[in-house]
């Protein structure tokens, strides 16, 4: 199979992916005990105003019809409007997404640089002290949830220590992050701290592995200098493998930033969900879940076009059609 033919077969699968979480997300949003007219409306409303309300807002129709008429929506662009805050939930999600992928971007990129130095660093010193205690750092930084980690951050950095950064990110409505990026800092380094062990071990060991190529060998005998054997053999052999790392950290990173957003009141798509979960907004919590989804699903199908893009064998063989 050529990989353009792959690729058609890889979206497709992605997109029926896409549509089996929508399912999963509105019967799981459906399910929860609260009525959200009720919370709305609150507990000493009259049983007739949440009935009206209920009819209003469609929930007294039979879920089918619910979730045809949503999904029709969400295809048409109009994923509904918010039971909280009466504006329109796409209005609402655009907004927090673009403040939620400034907060990954940051974090990947964060992550990857200090990947890069220091799995290439502890690659280039194998089984000697700097490379025990590189790896030793990150499988125990890796261990710490990214919660604890924000926390942490806070503290030295916003309270009792330095008093340098703000602990809540306040980000003005209507302004980008990148106008504020004092308030990215620490969110990012909670995000990249959770992220950069993992991609550090794999790109030690991509490294590492192409140090031990014969042909890295046999320019190792001729003189070349250990520094341009990094640079010119083992980082563009470790490209495919930190790839496919890089794309599962994102999609981590996606759904991590969920939990540190609401840590650090960073006005993300985290913090919308967590508002929309404790009133019950239905259609906020079912666009920001779908969203991140698809998030996950497009870095994945780009991370093995990429991967496709950068083996020769894949894309003139039949290793696509794996």
């Amino acid at each position: 199979m050529t990989w353009p033919r792959w690729l058609v077969r890889r979206a497709l699968s992605g997109l029926l992916a896409v549509w089996a979480v929508s399912v999963v997300v509105f019967a799981a949003t459906q399910a929860l005990p609260s009525d959200p007219a009720r919370t709305i409306l609150g507990p000493q409303a009259p049983e007739a105003s949440v009935a009206e309300l209920r009819r209003q807002i469609g929930l007294d129709r039979p879920l089918a019809e619910q979730y045809r008429t949503w999904l029709t929506g969400v295809l048409r662009g109009d994923p509904g409007t918010s039971l909280d805050s009466h504006v329109p939930v796409g209005h609402l999600v655009s907004e927090r997404l673009g403040n939620t992928l400034a907060l990954v971007t940051c974090a990947t990129g964060a992550a990857v640089a200090a990947a890069l130095l220091l799995g290439t660093t502890a690659a280039a010193h194998r089984a000697r002290p700097l490379d025990r205690v590189i790896t030793s750092t990150a499988v125990a930084a890796q261990a710490i949830p990214a919660f604890v980690t924000a926390v942490g951050l806070i503290i030295v950095f916003s309270t009792t220590v330095f008093h340098a950064l703000p602990a809540a990110s306040l980000i003005e409505p209507g302004r980008s992050p990148w106008d504020q990026p004092e308030y990215l800092v620490l969110p990012s380094a909670a995000l990249a701290l959770s992220v950069a062990p993992y991609l550090l071990r794999q790109v030690r060991a991509a490294v590492a592995e192409a140090l031990d190529a014969d042909h890295v060998a046999a320019a190792r005998l001729r003189g070349v200098p250990e520094r341009r054997l990094l640079v010119r053999h083992a980082l563009p052999n470790a490209l495919v493998p930190l790839v496919q790392a890089v794309a599962l950290t994102v999609s981590v990173l996606l759904g991590g930033s969920l939990v540190v957003e609401a840590a650090f009141s960073y006005p993300g798509l985290g913090t919308a969900l967590n508002s929309a979960v404790q009133v019950r907004d239905l259609p906020v919590v079912q666009a920001v879940v779908l969203v991140v989804a698809a998030g996950v699903v497009t870095v994945n199908l780009l991370a093995d076009l990429a991967t496709v893009l950068l083996t020769p064998q894949l894309r003139t063989g039949s290793g696509a059609s794996a």
